[in-house]
C-alpha cells in the first residue's frame, strides 16, 4: 500500500470569495485553480498580502500550496486565500496561532457589501429630498 504524503487543509473566506487551501510538504510552489501563482494573481501587493502568513510563521518554502478559489473579485479572493493559508498553518502546528493572531490573520474579515434597498439608487444613497 502506498502512503499518501501528509496534507493539511482549511477553508478561508472574505467578502463573497471562498478558498479551499491544501498544504503539502514541498518546495514553496503555489498553484491556484490549476494555474501558476504569478499568472493568477498579477498584482504584487495582493501576492504579498496572500503570502504574509508564511512569512510570519517562517514557513515560506516548506510547503507546496494548492488552492481552489471562487467568488468575489481579486482583492476578496486574495483575502480568502490568506485566511485559508492561516487556518491550514494552524492545523499543521497549533503553536503558530499566537504569531498569526498577533499579525491579525486569524480573524475572518466579516465585512461584506450591503445590499441595495428597493426604491432607492443604492444601499445608503437616497433620492434628493424635495420640499415642494
Amino acid at each position: 500500500m502506498i502512503e499518501q504524503p501528509e496534507q493539511w487543509q482549511a477553508v478561508g473566506r472574505r467578502k463573497s470569495a471562498v478558498a479551499r487551501v491544501y498544504l503539502r510538504p514541498g518546495t514553496g510552489k503555489v498553484t491556484i485553480n490549476g494555474r501558476e501563482f504569478e499568472d493568477y494573481v498579477p498584482r504584487a501587493n495582493l501576492r504579498m498580502l496572500m503570502m504574509a502568513p508564511f512569512e510570519v510563521s517562517e514557513t515560506l518554502e516548506q510547503f507546496d500550496t494548492y488552492i481552489n478559489v471562487r467568488g468575489g473579485g481579486m482583492s476578496g479572493q486574495a483575502g480568502a486565500m490568506r485566511h485559508g493559508i492561516t487556518r491550514a498553518l494552524m492545523e499543521y502546528d497549533p503553536e503558530l496561532r499566537k504569531p498569526l493572531k498577533r499579525a491579525g490573520y486569524v480573524t475572518r474579515d466579516a465585512r461584506v457589501v450591503e445590499r441595495k434597498k428597493y426604491g432607492q439608487p443604492g444601499a445608503r444613497k437616497q433620492f434628493q429630498f424635495s420640499k415642494r
